[in-house]
């Protein structure tokens, strides 16, 4: 096991030879797709995977694993920074109601020191868009943290030390730095210390999301698979202060997929205005990548635009993407850590990316 890759994990937000397995899949072509890569993702390393796709108003879900039960729709994963757009659906639901503004500055009780660069403060935007200045993380979250489940033993209290300690890297507003500690002040400025209930009443009630929560139920337990490292079972993320980041939300692909459909087609949805919102385009990064609220809105090489967001805890993997414009999604969860190089993406990134190519050009 090696400690500094663990850990390098904390702030992540990466021509294979198919490999038998046990599977489940459903009929006909979209199958046939969605096996393929299943078993891509198992050859490139994962014990188990589960797949989830929305092409039209039809919507599949396939699992495979190296050994044992294959992964279904109900099998329970640590989904990692894709919840950065749960609390983002949270922020836009607040907005469109006329409860918060999007260019309010961030808000926290008076024992928390908001750090400053500039003229302009950090407003809830910024937050949202990764443009806050913030660093990756709170400067005091790694001195003494268990490798193994790294935002554990944070407290409120540390992070009043840490923001203390914290400088901004730019002006907020000015330039694109991926934060896990901006999103996490995000949902406490949203929900001081009730960040699980905020989610839970602002979107995943609404959206009928019963197994996407921060927190593992018991009857979920039962169905949720052990995250690997390196090929080694680890302890899922647990995070009591942070957890807006994602660090420690838990869903399904069932969840997944019902979660995918909303954003497809907002008008059907009870939070249609703030999904709008989310997928609206709030900041420009580069020619290639513009900011919405949470979700990376990338124009691909072909021209496709495509809406997406991947996540990461330390023994799991996951990529959700979608394209409104031909209502083809993919979701794909691996229960391994992995990590992208600087010439290659993470598997479960590229396979989703890839057969939501194929998804659009069949």
């Amino acid at each position: 096991m090696n400690r500094r890759k663990f850990l390098g994990s904390v702030a992540a937000g990466s021509g294979l030879s198919l490999l038998p397995g046990h599977a489940t899949a459903a009929d006909g072509d979209l199958a046939a797709r969605v096996r393929r890569h299943l078993d891509r993702a198992l050859a490139a390393g994962s014990p188990s995977v589960v797949c989830g796709v929305i092409r039209d108003a039809h919507r599949y879900v396939a699992g495979a694993s190296q050994d044992g039960p294959a992964p279904g729709g109900r099998t329970v994963f640590q989904l990692g920074s894709i919840g950065k757009t749960l609390t983002a659906t949270a922020l836009a639901s607040a907005a469109c109601s006329g409860r918060v503004r999007l260019d309010a500055p961030l808000v926290l009780p008076p024992t928390f020191h908001i750090p400053r660069k500039g003229p302009r403060r950090i407003t809830l935007a910024d937050l949202a868009t990764h443009t806050s200045g913030l660093p990756s993380l709170p400067p005091n979250l790694l001195a003494g943290a268990d490798p193994y489940d790294p935002y554990a033993h944070y407290t409120l209290d540390d992070l009043a030390v840490g923001l203390t300690e914290t400088t901004l890297s730019t002006e907020p507003g000015s330039a694109y730095h991926y934060s896990n500690l901006g999103f996490g002040l995000l949902a406490q400025s949203l929900a001081f210390d009730d960040v699980d209930a905020m989610l839970k009443r602002e979107v995943t009630a609404p959206l009928r999301l019963p197994d996407t929560t921060t927190t593992l139920r018991p009857d979920m337990a039962s169905r949720k698979t052990v995250g690997h490292l390196a090929g080694e079972p680890v302890p899922d993320w647990h995070d009591h202060v942070l957890s807006g980041a994602g660090t420690s939300v838990y869903t399904t692909a069932d969840d997944m997929l019902r979660y995918l459909g909303a954003q497809l087609r907002p008008e059907r949805s009870p939070l249609r205005d703030a999904i709008e919102l989310a997928q609206r385009p709030h900041f420009t990064a580069d020619q290639n990548r513009r900011l919405g609220l949470g979700w990376q809105l990338s124009t691909l090489p072909d021209g496709r635009a495509v809406t997406w967001h991947n996540g990461g805890t330390g023994g799991f993997s996951t990529c959700a993407a979608f394209n409104r414009r031909n209502m083809t999604a993919v979701v794909m969860m691996v229960n391994t850590f992995s990590e992208e190089s600087d010439s290659e993406p993470r598997p479960v990134d590229a396979l989703t990316f890839a057969l939501l190519a194929e998804l659009d050009a069949a």
